[in-house]
C-alpha cells in the first residue's frame, strides 16, 4: 500500500488548526493537529502557541520517530506527538491525524462510553460505533497505542479521561469527522433522556461500514 501523504502539508495543518479553534472543539492552546508529508517527514502543531496567533512558522517538522527536522527559535512538536507517530506508523492510509476536546464527545470519554452509530449513514464516515481507549497517562507513548487498538477500522477514537482523536486523509477531512462526532455525541446524550437511541440495523450500518472502508481506500 502507498503510504498517504497531504499536498500543501503545513497550510493544510495551520488551515484546520484555526477552522479547529473556530468550531470550538478546542481551547486556547489545547489539542493538535498533523499531516504527513510526501517525503514521510510529518508537519505538527507546536506545544503552547494558542491557534488564534499561530503562523506557519510556528509549525513543527519531525521525522517519523518523532526527531524534530525544522522549528522556529523557542518552538517544540506537541507534547502528544506520541498520539500522533503511533497513528502513522500503525496506518499508512491515513494523511493526518487531529487530537480535540470537544465537550460533547469528551463526556463520553470520561465514562469510557462508545459512541453508538445510531444516526443514519455515521458509520459511513466513522466506520461504525466510535469506541474508548483504555487509559494511560497524558503524553506517554501507552496514549498513542491505546489509541491505535481504539482506531481500528474507524475515523475516531475516544481516548479515556481526555478527549478524542479522529484520522484521514488530509485534514479538512479529519475535521469534518471530528466535528460529526462532536455533533452525534451530543444528539445521543440527548436521546437518553428521551428513553435512550434506538438501534439502527446491524445489516445497514455493516453495509455503511463497507462503504468506509472503500472510501478510507479511495479517498476523494
Amino acid at each position: 500500500m502507498t503510504v498517504r501523504s497531504v499536498p500543501d502539508t503545513a497550510a493544510a495543518v495551520l488551515a484546520a488548526a484555526k477552522d479547529m479553534l473556530r468550531r470550538g472543539l478546542v481551547e486556547g492552546t489545547a489539542g493538535n493537529i498533523s499531516a504527513r508529508r510526501v517525503d514521510g517527514n510529518l508537519v505538527i502543531t507546536p506545544s503552547s502557541v494558542d491557534y488564534a496567533d499561530m503562523t506557519l512558522d510556528d509549525l513543527v517538522v519531525v521525522d517519523p520517530d518523532g526527531v524534530v527536522l525544522q522549528a522556529a527559535d523557542g518552538r517544540s512538536p506537541s507534547t502528544e506527538m506520541q498520539l500522533h507517530l503511533a497513528c502513522f506508523q500503525a496506518f499508512d492510509d491515513i494523511g493526518s491525524v487531529i487530537h480535540s476536546h470537544p465537550v460533547w464527545a469528551t463526556m463520553f470519554a470520561i465514562a469510557h462510553q462508545p459512541i453508538p452509530a445510531c444516526i443514519d449513514e455515521f458509520a459511513i464516515y466513522c466506520g461504525g460505533d466510535i469506541r474508548c481507549s483504555e487509559y494511560a497517562a497524558s503524553g506517554t507513548p501507552e496514549v498513542g497505542s491505546n489509541a491505535v487498538k481504539a482506531l481500528e477500522g474507524r475515523a475516531a477514537a475516544l481516548i479515556a479521561n481526555h478527549g478524542l482523536v479522529a484520522v484521514g486523509p488530509r485534514p479538512d477531512k479529519v475535521l469534518h469527522v471530528t466535528a460529526l462526532v462532536e455533533r452525534t455525541a451530543q444528539i445521543v446524550w440527548g436521546a437518553r433522556a428521551l428513553g435512550g437511541p434506538v438501534p439502527i440495523p446491524e445489516d445497514v450500518n455493516a453495509n455503511f461500514g463497507g462503504v468506509y472502508s472503500y472510501l478510507r481506500a479511495n479517498p476523494m
